[in-house]
């Protein structure tokens, strides 16, 4: 570490260990059970407080306090024995399950009768199950394991029930990669934290490592224990997110050796057709195989457990290749013929999860868990893309994480060392010439031969971080204190050399063998390879108290600090060539070109690292009766996420491996000009390419990013009231959050006249006016926006084994905006965001509903269902109707059809020598509803309507039909 960067890190580390040293930070994922003992009505004062896990003998320990107060903190899901023993009394005993990240409340009384025996008090004890947790000020869901095991889904992704959380939705896109997002935001706001570690992506979209165009799992199902999902106002420990968090538990293992193994299994009979099949006539082949195993159990009793989990997926996804522009299969040359048709898409994915706890003694836990994911994905095949022209999509990852809990009667530290490594490396799957079959007007019919991908995306790093929690602080009222660290040093890669093969453009009118149009890209000499890396140092400090004011009113008061450096954005240095370009630039450099390239222009030492990350984390709930019956909670919050790097090194991506664009003077495709060139076969040769790539990068794309770049983060804002009304749970909240700040291009390119657009035009971005001897030019800064005010019905009745049923409702209603396509970070349309002006939020339905039920049947048969409902989310394109192409503008529409899905599941179980088995049914999408991921967009020019417009044009979200069953061995 050099002397700099020693000392911006000194202040903070400073008043980190300060806040360590004070009475005052926790495990997210662990519960908190608070409340008073009293004997004859009145409250004790020293009583012992113990509570031990039933499955693993873990416990924790605490003292009531002078006013008859207790806190149990850092309790893993579970259920628990709570026993509170005084001299000369009885022992106080209860049986509770608690969920995950839960703070209930438990009175416990004494009795001055004599002392009973623990074994005799227990089994007089009831299990108390499905305990609420009302009084807390967050919006958020918990997520259980009968409901995980339950319900019907396809996937085995335990994040598709996060939609459970009125908000939040889990969708599967048309190539079957996953998405979970919330509110207006886009899927990259989220974050999630497995046993308190987060999963946060530094680099891709997705919010989570490994879920960027993914159809695989970020962690096996199977060991999974339950989660929460929290949409808003959630507390000061919760880091790098602006919409949603989803804070997931582990399995352990228990005193008792158990273990699954079980086979999913779905085949090309089991589901209804596509669109695209039935219209082809053809079925294409499909499979999809879903395996695993898990187990666990003790090394030492009531000390020392294992667990272990596997899990595999073997997908081969339908897609047809066939000529776009209505060109028959008989017009291609007779090379490419047989590669029209029917294929497949294969995905395989295997995930690991091993974990080792040890009980060292009643005040010392320590844990140690791994995880491996590795995963293969051909992708771009189908439509006009053939087998050989599609990228393999390779996703490794490998996270550890080691962790130590000391605990006293008064206090838990909880201090964790954890690893991780990502990659996701985009490949070709052929390495040689593109060949682009074309109409005369350059419309692309056929794709074959070598594709263009090819990318290195990675982190890679290291976190320390520690929590500590105090609860003997006594001042009106009851106070859970915390604070918090964590450093962490990760190296962000990012590599792009696009396009990998050249690209050949051929005219199908004129010739088969003779292309018009040649793209290729080349390393630019003596600068780089089109690799960008970045040794990132990040810092995070927080403050939480938990107050119980009274038995009416609790405050949830926290505040956060984030900051992070990265060298890659803070060194960099714009190239001297590119600088003088820009100075000289006629367009830019006029009044009322609205760009100042000084802010753009990077020396090397005037960027600052974003330091005003605060972030206050307020809420409170009221609880009308004192009994958890009638609460209203509410709050504010202010939540920082991050700039992708993804973003930030196109900076230097893309000045080290430009893309060069050559014409060939043929017929029908005559030019002139320095780009111009007769042809040769030489020119299938790269050797030969890389001596017609200019030294200077002349023709490249520039892309320079703001020297005061800011943090996105969002502000959020709700109001509600829970009701519990015998077994039933109802939910109403209203919620504002606001998201700013998000990242986003600008073209930079002017006329020469300094305007955007031609005069009287309102269209047709500047592109013909690049920066002398380059390329466009594209400015990378804040801007990004969403509103959405939003309305949150949910309903529910916990399952209960007793009663043998469950359902739950989640019904959204969401008024959002943005100034932007809904996940889209090039505005190059208009020169500033405030020309594209607010919108509907093109990502976000008006209505969801997300309704759910469990239903024990006879003969230990289990039934399930899932509804889902969302009106249709507004659509962009563009409009020329009223004008020629300079007057179009962007539009939206709203297609008619709503997105429904209702899926079916029941399972039988028998018991069989040494466990039980399992035969189980998935139906999904039972009504086999056609929800479309894509439309026809453009409306028309010039009076000439499109009669395609608004009609389904792409892939369906979710599968059609699909019956799946399976089989699964239990121990």
């Amino acid at each position: 570490m050099t002397r700099c960067q020693a000392r911006w890190l000194l202040h903070p580390l400073a008043t980190a260990a300060l806040a360590l040293a004070l009475p005052v930070a926790a495990q997210l994922s662990s519960a908190t059970v608070r409340g008073n003992v009293t004997l004859f009505n009145e409250v004790r004062a020293g009583v012992a407080i113990v509570a031990t896990n039933t499955a693993n003998g873990y416990s924790m320990r605490t003292t009531s306090n002078a006013d008859g107060s207790y806190t149990l903190l850092a309790l893993p899901p579970g259920t628990y024995r709570i026993v509170a023993t005084a001299p000369e009394t009885a022992p106080a005993m209860q049986l509770i399950t608690v969920q995950v990240g839960q703070n209930v409340s438990l009175n416990l009384t004494l009795s001055a009768e004599a002392p009973a025996t623990s074994a005799t008090a227990a089994s007089e004890t009831v299990v108390i199950t499905g305990l609420r947790d009302n009084r807390n000020s967050e919006v958020g869901t918990h997520v259980t394991q009968k409901q995980i095991n339950s319900l019907p889904q396809t996937t085995r992704n335990f994040l598709a029930f996060a939609d459970l959380a009125p908000g939040v939705q889990f969708v599967t896109l048309g190539d079957g990669s996953t998405q979970m997002r919330s509110g207006a935001q886009s899927a990259s706001g989220v974050n999630i934290f497995i046993d308190g570690v987060g999963q946060k992506s530094y680099v891709l979209k997705g919010g989570i490592t490994g879920q960027d165009t993914s159809a695989g799992n970020p962690f096996p199902q199977s060991a999974i224990a339950e989660y929460k999902v929290i949409t808003q106002n959630y507390k000061a420990e919760f880091d790098q997110l602006s919409s949603a968090a989803v804070i997931a538990v582990t399995r352990s293992g228990s005193n008792e050796f158990h273990g699954e193994v079980f086979g999913d299994h779905s085949t090309t009979a089991w589901r209804a057709s596509t669109p695209r099949e039935k219209k082809d006539g053809i079925k294409v082949p499909s499979k999809d195989d879903q395996y695993g195993l898990s187990m666990g159990g003790p090394i030492v009793v009531d000390r020392m457990h294992w667990f272990f989990a596997y899990e595999g997926k073997a997908i081969d996804f339908p897609k047809t290749v066939v000529p776009g522009g209505g060109v028959a299969t008989s017009a291609l040359p007779p090379a490419l013929r047989p590669l029209v048709g029917p294929t497949n898409a294969p995905f395989r994915e295997d995930l690991l999860f091993g974990k080792l706890d040890w009980s060292i003694d009643d005040d010392n836990l320590v844990e140690l868990s791994m995880k491996l994911r590795r995963e293969n994905h051909v992708t771009s095949v189908g439509d006009q893309s053939s087998a050989p022209y599609g990228t393999d999509k390779k996703t490794d990852e490998t996270r550890a994480d080691l962790r130590w809990q000391r605990s006293a009667a008064t206090w838990v530290n909880d201090a964790r060392i954890s690893y991780e490594d990502a990659e996701f490396r985009p490949r070709a799957r052929t390495v040689a010439p593109g060949y682009v079959l074309t109409n005369p007007d350059q419309s692309e019919i056929f794709r074959a031969g070598g594709g263009r991908d090819f990318q290195n995306k990675a982190q890679d790093g290291v976190a320390l971080q520690n929590d500590f929690t105090y609860t003997g602080f006594e001042w009106r009222g009851s106070h859970v204190l915390k604070t918090g660290i964590k450093v962490k040093r990760v190296t962000v890669d990012a590599q792009e050399q696009n396009p990998l093969n050249a690209q050949y453009y051929y005219d199908i009118a004129q010739s088969f063998d003779v292309p018009y149009k040649m793209v290729f890209g080349a390393p630019l000499a003596g600068i780089g390879d089109g690799r960008a890396r970045s040794r990132n140092t990040q810092l995070g400090l927080y403050l939480q108290d938990d107050w119980e004011v009274n038995k009416n009113l609790s405050l949830n008061l926290g505040l956060r600090w984030d900051i992070e450096k990265s060298p890659a954005y803070l060194d960099y240095v714009t190239p001297a060539d590119v600088v003088a370009a820009l100075r000289a630039a006629p367009g830019i450099n006029v009044p009322g070109s609205g760009v100042n390239i000084d802010d753009y222009i990077a020396t090397g030492g005037n960027r600052k690292t974003f330091k005003d990350a605060w972030q206050p984390r307020l809420g409170f709930s009221f609880d009308l009766d004192a009994d958890q019956r009638h609460v209203i909670f509410g709050g504010y919050a202010r939540a920082y996420d991050r700039n992708l790097f993804d973003n930030l090194q196109l900076e230097r991506t893309k000045a080290t491996f430009p893309s060069y664009t050559f014409f060939f003077d043929t017929a029908g495709h005559p030019c002139d000009g320095s780009t111009c060139l007769d042809w040769d076969p030489s020119y299938y040769d790269p050797a030969v390419l890389s001596g017609l790539a200019s030294s200077t990068g002349a023709g490249r794309e520039l892309i320079l990013i703001n020297n005061r770049l800011k943090t996105p983060h969002s502000d959020q804002f709700s109001l509600g009231m829970r009701n519990r009304v015998g077994d039933w749970n109802t939910e109403v909240a209203v919620s504002h959050v606001e998201s700013k700040d998000g990242f986003v291009f600008l073209l930079g390119n002017r006329r020469a006249d300094g305007t955007f657009f031609v005069p009287g035009a309102v269209w047709n971005a500047p592109f013909g006016s690049p920066i002398p001897g380059f390329g466009s030019l594209l400015l990378g800064t804040n801007g990004l926006s969403t509103k959405a005010d939003a309305l949150y019905i949910k309903v529910d009745k916990p399952y209960n084994v007793s009663e043998g049923w469950g359902a739950a409702l989640a019904y959204t209603y969401t008024d959002a905006k943005e100034n932007r396509q809904f996940g889209e970070v090039f505005a190059l349309d208009y020169p500033t965001l405030a020309d594209y002006g607010w919108k509907r939020a093109g990502g976000v339905s008006k209505h969801r509903v997300v309704a759910t039920g469990v239903l024990d049947g006879p003969l230990d048969s289990v039934a399930s269902a899932r509804f889902i409902y969302a009106s249709q989310a507004p659509r962009y394109g563009t409009n020329c109707l009223a004008s020629d192409s300079s007057g179009c503008f962007i539009d939206q529409f709203e297609p008619t059809q709503s997105f429904r899905q209702f899926d079916l599941a029941v399972s039988k179980t028998f018991k069989v020598p040494g466990g039980t088995l399992r035969l189980r049914a998935d139906l999904i999408n039972v009504l086999n509803t056609k929800n479309y991921d894509g439309y026809d967009t453009w409306w028309g020019i010039n009076g000439e309507a499109n009669p395609a417009f608004g009609q389904p044009s792409g892939s369906l979200l979710g599968p059609t039909r699909t019956l799946k069953l399976g089989l699964a061995y239990a121990w």
